[in-house]
């Protein structure tokens, strides 16, 4: 009978219309994947035979299938909005404790701290311990809104390079005073008294100078002959002084000439000072009392000569600067005195002098000096400078320097050698010389090789083991304090750290000929933070970020694959559970296997495309009104006959 056929096709086309309506109300659905009808026809058989001339018995659905085909990624404000580029399916858990699958990933955070959608299914991947590893055990995810404790730095890692064509800043070398038996004596004449003297220089590069010295030389013409000579600096004084014991002015008329320029009318050696300071022909010489005694001195290392021309009832006594001081009285039988001057040399690291005589230079026997020595509120002591923020073991912060000065090779210093002190909060952080002793100033010697990396074997390891961590008040702050070498501190320091202790790491420094920069600056300690923000990578894993500029992982989002997804069985609330034909579920990472990759901030929309539905709609519609019309014409065949007389 045709009413039969037409009632198949009007179930069918019913199914087919509410399946495309499924699809229409669902096209603004997160996740949702639309649905087709497919249809297969009917036809009467037997068990032996299908028999001819077979004729159609209508039609039924034979599956409403699932199109898992990708859906539009579109952006959204909320971090935990995820969206699947590719294969797999979100494994969420019920309230039952059951495992759902779903591809609508608009999660967020419920009172505990669980991430949930919008059923409250909680979102199931691999938690991560206290350190950030992830595990692979499935679970639920759960976000810690606790603050993150604070980590003590026990490690820097700098990448630096530091400018070869860098001068040396220090020099080093000895001061070397005049000191033979005829410097600084009060001669009566005009001469000195100087007798000649040979000095062999040897310079620093092994050639030798000879410095004739003529008798009666003047300290100022000796020292400017030491001046032309490389690494050696020379500069003259000369003094004289004129005892208040020795002055007598009892005619009141004496006269002084010093250095033929007369002076009288004083009656002191006030007075004689004064006049002398006062005098534009004495050009550097100047006069001061030293106690009741005048001091004359001639900056320049001139020969000072005095005359006396007085009474015989006048004098005065003229002292040298020898040691012993000598002395001559001045008076009409003994009226000039000349007292030369005092050559100092400071001569640089590896200058070596000689004499065969000691006149005027008894030894060479000198002071060592350093000039320009580090000091570190001075910038012209060092070459460079870098700072980085460090914390101690409750989270303060503080301020660490390091200051780099380059040293000059030769006497046993290797080249391309370096210097590097280091600072924290300004203060000293070396070992102390002996035990409970003061911080000593920490440095170390960093060498490198003609290829312009650093040489790790020459290098020094750097361990900074006395650092005492301090509030600003410059009070011991209450944190972990140092392990001093000689307590057992060592590279590396222990983890878990139980000390003020750090490494500073150079193996990447380079020393080439181009400008001081820093390329990479690393520590590994943090102050306390709070919870500001969370962030989903596109391997799943869900970094937590704090207000101290950390991140922390606190877990990895998992993914589901199936054989045959067209096997699930939807259950609302777009979600799927596994039947026997899909096959058990394939959880991994995503971006492993088949799976795809994750996009926060990101939901996936609906895979429908409604203008497609819309003509399967009038399609459906179509078929419907067909199939009506042929019970139509069956009802009117079937009339007919029962009309018939």
């Amino acid at each position: 009978m045709p009413f039969n056929v037409a009632l198949t096709g009007i179930r069918a086309a019913s199914v087919d219309l509410e399946v495309t309506g499924n699809n229409i109300a669902n096209a603004s659905t997160t996740g949702y994947k639309e649905s087709r009808v497919e249809f297969a026809d009917l036809y009467a058989n037997s068990f032996l035979s299908v028999g001819s001339n077979p004729v159609g018995d209508g039609v039924r659905v034979q599956n409403v299938r699932q199109q898992f085909s990708q859906g539009n990624i579109a952006f959204t404000d909320n971090g935990l909005d995820l969206a699947i580029n590719g294969n797999g399916f979100f494994v969420v858990q019920d309230t039952s404790g059951a495992q759902r699958y779903t591809r609508a990933g608009a999660f967020g955070v419920d009172k505990d701290g669980y991430v949930v959608n919008s059923s409250n299914m909680r979102l199931q991947g691999f938690p991560a311990n206290e350190d950030g590893n992830v595990g692979g055990v499935l679970g639920d995810l759960l976000i810690n809104t606790t603050s993150l404790s604070p980590n003590r730095s026990t490690s820097i890692e700098a990448e630096l390079n530091l400018d070869a064509s860098e001068e040396v800043l220090v020099e080093r070398g000895q001061t070397i005073p005049t000191d033979g038996a005829d410097i600084g004596v009060a001669s009566a004449g005009a001469l000195n008294g100087y007798t000649g003297q040979t000095v062999t220089v040897t310079l620093a590069d092994g050639s030798t100078q000879t410095i004739n010295i003529p008798a009666d030389a003047e300290a100022s013409a000796t020292a400017a002959q030491f001046n032309a000579l490389e690494g050696v600096e020379a500069a003259a004084t000369t003094q004289a002084t004129l005892t208040a014991a020795g002055f007598t002015n009892a005619s009141g008329t004496m006269r002084v000439l010093v250095d033929n320029v007369p002076f009288d009318g004083f009656t002191s050696l006030t007075d004689l000072g004064n006049a002398i300071n006062s005098s534009p022909s004495l050009v550097g010489v100047n006069a001061v009392l030293d106690g009741t005694d005048l001091v004359i001195t001639s900056n320049r290392g001139n020969d000072l000569r005095l005359e006396f021309s007085g009474t015989a009832a006048d004098s005065f006594v003229v002292q040298g600067n020898s040691t012993p001081a000598s002395a001559q009285t001045l008076a009409t039988a003994n009226p000039q005195a000349t007292i030369g001057g005092r050559v100092t040399l400071t001569v640089d690291d590896g200058v070596s002098i000689t004499s065969a005589t000691n006149d005027q230079f008894a030894t060479f026997d000198g002071t060592p000096f350093v000039n320009n020595a580090f000091d570190p509120v001075d910038e012209n002591t060092y070459n460079h400078a870098t700072s980085t923020t460090i914390y101690d073991s409750l989270g303060n912060a503080h301020v660490t320097t390091m200051y780099f000065v380059k040293e000059e090779a030769g006497g046993g210093v290797p080249d391309n050698l370096w210097t590097m002190y280091v600072q924290v909060d300004g203060a000293d952080v070396g070992d102390p010389l002996l035990p409970g002793g003061d911080p000593t100033r920490a440095s170390y010697s960093l060498v490198f090789n003609d290829d312009g990396t650093i040489n790790q074997t020459l290098s020094d390891d750097i361990l900074i083991s006395n650092w005492v961590p301090l509030d600003s008040s410059g009070n011991p702050n209450g944190a972990d304090g140092p392990l001093n070498l000689v307590d057992g501190g060592t590279i590396p320091v222990a983890i878990p750290a139980d000390s003020s202790n750090f490494v500073i790491d150079l193996t990447q420094a380079t020393q080439f000929g181009g400008a001081f920069s820093v390329n990479d600056l690393q520590q590994d300690g943090y102050s306390t933070g709070r919870l500001i923000g969370l962030d989903v990578a596109g391997d799943g894993n869900i970094f937590a970020r704090f207000t101290n500029g950390e991140s922390q992982v606190l877990g990895q989002v998992a993914l589901a694959s199936f054989n045959d997804v067209n096997g699930l069985a939807p259950v609302g609330d777009t979600t799927w559970v596994e039947t026997f034909t899909s096959g058990n579920p394939i959880i991994g990472a995503p971006g492993t296997a088949t799976l795809g990759t994750l996009r926060s901030s990101s939901l996936e929309e609906s895979n429908v495309e409604l203008s497609e539905q819309l003509v399967n709609l009038i399609i459906a519609q179509r078929n419907y009104q067909a199939n009506a019309k042929t019970i139509e014409s069956a009802n009117t065949v079937t009339q007919t006959i029962i009309n018939l007389r």
